[in-house]
């Protein structure tokens, strides 16, 4: 039996733009039909971990198997393409139908993630005039100063010309900067390299995680929204 926490309406789309960050766009859409029982020939498709379809009007769709996923969760992400997360117990054929009957929203949403793929490569065009050895002597500064100033401590950093992200921080505090970032306003450079090294504590983007952020920066999600102007990319 479908749980009283995948009874969820859809919100309306004006509604969920306006609550979803430009850059990911997510359809969390739950369907009581997705839920039917597997069929016999189908339960192969249940041991596989990820499968890429080709779907009409969309081109190469990713399937995979998600252990977090209460119901079918449809992205669109820059650079990436569709991803969809599977929940278990659900085929990746019955996914595959409830997909289908989305095509309208994945092409609409394919359109912006490809003129912000424009807009992007617009942007990186000028890192060419950016010299490479002193950004790293800036921002390597930069972080050592406002980890120490903050109490916080990361493994090692790395200084690089990155397509799609301003940073990130990974499992083992390893963090990566964008050498782009010089090119910003000082305030938004802060935030960037403080928004990293807030996730050497907390790895997600959580509310515990926005908590914190804004303890150092004011209004965390008020920057992220700044920094969308300048393109280039994801945190």
């Amino acid at each position: 039996m479908v749980g009283d926490g995948i009874r969820e309406s859809v919100e309306t789309m004006a509604d969920f733009l306006q609550q979803t960050p430009q850059l990911h766009f997510t359809l969390a859409l739950v369907e009581l039909q997705v839920y039917e029982l597997v069929e016999e020939g189908e339960k192969q498709l249940l041991m596989a971990n990820s499968n890429t379809v080709e779907i009409d009007g969309v081109g190469p769709v990713l399937f995979e198997r998600s252990k977090r996923a209460k119901h079918v969760n449809i992205s669109v992400k820059p650079f990436t393409g569709v991803r969809i997360a599977v929940p278990d117990g659900l085929s990746f054929k019955k996914a595959e139908e409830f997909v289908s009957t989305k095509t309208d929203w994945i092409q609409r949403h394919l359109f912006r993630m490809k003129l912000y793929e424009e807009e992007s490569q617009l942007a990186l065009d000028t890192s060419v005039d950016i010299d490479r050895s002193r950004a790293k002597r800036k921002l390597t500064r930069r972080i050592k100063h406002l980890a120490g100033k903050h109490g916080f401590t990361y493994n090692r950093v790395f200084i690089r010309n990155q397509k799609t992200r301003w940073g990130s921080c990974s499992h083992k505090n390893n963090i990566s900067l964008n050498m782009k970032l010089i090119k910003l306003p000082d305030e938004l450079m802060d935030y960037v390299i403080l928004h990293e090294l807030v996730h050497t504590r907390v790895k997600d983007h959580s509310n515990g995680f926005w908590a914190e952020l804004d303890r150092l920066v004011g209004n965390g999600k008020g920057m992220a929204l700044r920094l969308r102007e300048y393109g280039v990319g994801l945190l």
